[in-house]
């Protein structure tokens, strides 16, 4: 269960075209048995996840939940805190469930204060290590700070274009499938 925001969600996109699509075709095609939970809403962040995990691991009982929150938060200025403290709840409630997680970092632009953006990026590194649990450290890169970075984004220059999700997805593949094997 992919549980995210609207860049898992397919914001802007032709449906079946993000990576999260993507990730159930290739799953199929190595020959995994999985059935993929797209359980992601735009604009969600980490408070709304949490409010809606419970019954989300009630109704689809998931082995593995993947979640991709938490850079709504940084875009409205919530406390670190407040993103940190979901996070763990989150990945807490999963692992009661039996489900492993995988948390997808995310970063911030360099607008928002150096200070600001090294403790939002370490908050994802800290969960994980302290979970243990798997994470991938930046789920844009080679989107957002790559050199064409500019022509990967739909005009509002925060959503990846369908071209960015073969990347999203290479991103994410390693260690989901260190958590399937």
């Amino acid at each position: 269960m992919v549980l995210g925001d609207s860049l898992s969600a397919e914001y802007g996109l032709k449906r079946g075209t993000g990576w999260v699509a993507l990730l159930e075709k290739r799953l199929e095609q190595e020959g995994h048995r999985l059935a993929v939970v797209n359980a992601s809403i735009s604009g969600d962040t980490t408070a709304g996840g949490l409010s809606r995990l419970p019954a989300l691991l009630a109704q689809h009982q998931p082995q593995l939940v993947v979640i991709e929150l938490g850079g709504n938060d940084a875009l409205r200025g919530m406390p670190l805190q407040s993103t940190r403290s979901n996070l763990r709840a989150m990945v807490a409630q999963c692992k009661a469930r039996g489900a492993k997680v995988l948390l997808l970092g995310m970063q911030m632009p360099p607008n928002y204060g150096p200070a600001y953006a090294a403790d939002f990026t370490g908050l994802y590194q800290e969960t994980a290590k302290a979970e243990k649990v798997g994470l991938v450290p930046f789920f844009l890169k080679g989107v957002a700070d790559g050199p064409m970075a500019d022509q990967l984004f739909q005009s509002d220059r925060i959503h990846p274009l369908e071209a960015a999700h073969p990347t999203l997805l290479n991103n994410v593949w390693p260690a989901l499938l260190k958590l399937i094997t």
